[in-house]
């Protein structure tokens, strides 16, 4: 048969979207154990969940690195030893810290899974926090730190947080300089004894899983209780402080070009209205065919890409948008963020504009759930965010779903320029 590649192929509409969903067990010490069996090849992945991140800390740095410093040494390993038999069984290791979760990560060929989670369990039940490797890392962090600070993207970024919720929240406080030396053995042994034990943990295992590869993880993780579990981790309300500013300026005199960031709270991802919405937002900024695309790099030149969307946090929301352009151009561009907005408020997209981003974002679901490692990201999001298991569905449904009419009308309830807070990060014009 030959293609007459002359004739684009047909598109045809999802009809129905559903992923795999884990199987689910406790284990014997009341961990929650998720089974995500995907997959041919002889590979799995471990994922321990541990609820607790920088929502929680005491001061900043102490959720982070008393994640890192898992690796460092243990009981009855040294960081080399560590680094050397995961290196050896062919494993990667990733640790890292988020606003409320801090994840544990093992990739690891099928064969030597019992060799290498047993290094992981050593790492998660017994690490010692050794002064001479903290003191490294925090030099390097230091370092590291340092030079990030004089990124104007990450300049306008902190500020714009500090804008919208204030000092005080979690959420609006960046580490300084000086705060790595507040860091020490006994503040990360602190924050592990209350947040890394078998009480505050979940599990999730996923491709090629075996019923061994099942009895190594409940074996280590799951037969008797690990860590302190008398000890209760706290989550605290905070309320944002948000600044009555609209404009702030950051002056970082050698800068090339400037970094914008705008914001405004928007909706939480359990609000009713929050997919259609976020249909709304894609076609906004969201993609490369999007509103602000189209205007600002395409028709006006002024930057190599803008772009906006929702970065979702415990219980809020907030609209972002984001771009680094030459100094003399920030102003011109903020002006037209606003004639996008208002345009989306006054005037209905077209049918073919609607499905264009439809279609896209359809598409970007089913290319985000395509393998178990995958699987495992999308579900792994459901616990961290409290949503329900029903949100992929839901997801599907309002993106086939949604009207130009409701694009028109959700413009008008949640998009107000006037809330948006600019801050801009360069050098004065």
């Amino acid at each position: 048969m030959i293609l007459d590649r002359t004739t684009a192929p047909e598109i045809r509409q999802i009809e129905h979207f559903s992923i795999v969903e884990p199987e689910r067990r406790v284990m014997r010490n009341g961990v929650p154990l998720n089974i995500i069996q995907v997959g041919d090849e002889d590979v799995v992945r471990f994922d321990l969940l541990v609820k607790g991140g920088q929502w929680n800390q005491s001061q900043p740095l102490q959720a982070m690195f008393t994640n890192r410093m898992l690796r460092e040494g243990t009981s009855s390993l040294t960081s080399a030893q560590i680094a050397e038999k995961l290196d050896y069984y062919g494993a990667w290791l990733d640790l890292s810290s988020a606003v409320n979760y801090g994840f544990i990560t093992l990739y690891s060929l099928s064969k030597y899974f019992p060799k290498t989670l047993e290094v992981v369990a050593s790492m998660v039940k017994e690490p010692i926090f050794p002064e001479k490797e903290l003191d490294v890392i925090l030099n390097v962090n230091k370092q590291q730190f340092q030079v990030n600070a004089r990124r104007v993207d990450v300049m306008a970024r902190k500020r714009l947080n500090r804008a919208l919720f204030g000092i005080q929240h979690p959420l609006g406080r960046y580490a300084e300089l000086e705060d790595y030396d507040r860091i020490d053995r006994e503040v990360l042994q602190k924050y592990y004894r209350t947040y890394y034990h078998s009480g505050n943990s979940s599990v999730y295992i996923s491709g090629k899983v075996t019923p061994a590869i099942i009895r190594y993880v409940e074996q280590h993780f799951g037969e008797s209780e690990w860590g302190d579990t008398s000890l209760k981790a706290s989550f605290k309300e905070y309320t944002p402080q948000t600044e009555t500013g609209k404009y702030i300026f950051v002056e970082k005199e050698d800068a090339l070009q400037s970094s914008l960031k705008m914001g405004c709270f928007s909706l939480p991802q359990q609000h009713p209205d929050y997919l259609k919405f976020r249909v709304l937002v894609t076609l906004f900024g969201g993609y490369f065919g999007s509103r602000l695309m189209s205007n600002i790099r395409e028709e006006k030149g002024y930057t190599y890409g803008i772009c906006a969307g929702l970065v979702n946090y415990p219980k809020t929301g907030v609209l972002g948008i984001s771009t680094e352009a030459a100094n003399e151009y920030i102003q011109p561009i903020i002006t037209e963020i606003g004639k996008e907005m208002d345009r989306l408020c006054s005037e209905k997209v077209s049918e073919q504009e609607l499905e264009m981003v439809c279609n896209y974002m359809l598409g970007d679901m089913c290319r985000s759930y395509e393998s178990a490692f995958s699987l495992s990201d999308a579900w792994i999001f459901i616990e961290t965010t409290g949503l329900g298991t029903d949100f992929f569905e839901r997801s599907l449904e309002a993106i086939r779903e949604v009207t130009a009419n409701e694009i028109l009308t959700l413009a008008q309830t949640y998009f107000c320029k006037e809330n948006l807070i600019a801050v801009v990060a360069g050098k004065k014009v």
